[in-house]
């Protein structure tokens, strides 16, 4: 299938980067157009072949991927929406509080289309991707965008209701996670160590505990228990942790960000 991006930024970016180092990539070819060329241009190398405009991209690819920002998807396709109809391709939108239906009735016609949410963690094969289809998208398309979102990470078929809940703990929790992980390295930096080695430190425990979670059947709290000797340094930190309200830290960036999306959403009805 040829594939195609409309918009090329850091979201469209990573998930080419990240494609392109699977055989997914091989399978297919992908095409991209963003007004600021040099954008295209950074993933030409990748093999990622570079079109003059929006409508010949269309035209071009039986998959298009909106990939440009929410506020400007309905220029996007007011400008386009006689060669959409036309040319009748699969559509995919990566628009974050952005209702499918929002995206099906500006296009104006029954169109095949569905909606994804990735993170920029698909540039090192480490996102996780939300998937909604319409129910005019046909089993292969389904399958061909499914595949293509695990080329990069783990992908999740959801109901597109749950979209504005994934979308904080699977789009907004990376930034999250990076601040934890910094600021972990910059507490160790405050006795001696220096902070390259405290960053690559952290950033590997973290991981392996992302591992530890995915590869076990233990709750969190059981391996929390497993590390927590009594009396030791470990449960002293997690009941500092707790007194310094961690837990209600991460409960209200996620309740912010929900809302956030749901004022997003709002705008749109």
């Amino acid at each position: 299938m040829k594939i195609g991006f409309i918009g090329m930024g850091n979201l469209a970016s990573s998930l080419v980067r990240g494609c392109s180092q699977t055989e997914c990539f091989k399978q297919h070819q992908f095409f991209a157009y963003d007004v600021f060329a040099p954008c295209v241009e950074a993933v030409s190398p990748l093999g990622v072949q570079a079109v003059d405009s929006a409508e010949e991209l269309i035209r071009t690819c039986g998959m298009v991927i909106l990939a440009v920002k929410p506020k400007d998807i309905p220029a996007l396709i007011a400008q386009n929406q006689a060669v959409f109809a036309a040319a009748d391709p699969f559509v995919v939108s990566v628009a974050a509080g952005t209702p499918l239906s929002f995206i099906t009735d500006l296009l104006g016609y029954s169109a095949r289309a569905a909606r994804i949410m990735p993170n920029i963690n698909a540039s090192v094969c480490g996102a996780a991707t939300a998937v909604y289809c319409n129910d005019c998208v046909t089993a292969q398309e389904k399958t061909t965008l499914i595949d293509f979102c695990r080329s990069f990470g783990g992908a999740y078929e959801m109901d597109e209701a749950m979209f504005a809940i994934f979308g904080v703990i699977g789009g907004c929790a990376p930034a999250f996670t990076y601040q934890y992980i910094d600021e972990l390295a910059r507490a160790a930096v405050k006795f001696g160590m220096k902070k390259e080695l405290a960053l690559e430190i952290a950033a590997q425990t973290v991981k392996g505990s992302a591992q530890q979670i995915l590869a076990s059947d233990a709750h969190p709290y059981e391996l929390i228990d497993r590390v927590c000797s009594p009396g030791g340094t470990t449960i002293e930190g997690v009941a500092k942790l707790d007194e310094c309200g961690f837990a209600h830290a991460v409960h209200s960036a996620v309740e912010a960000a929900y809302e956030k999306d749901g004022r997003m959403r709002n705008k749109k009805n």
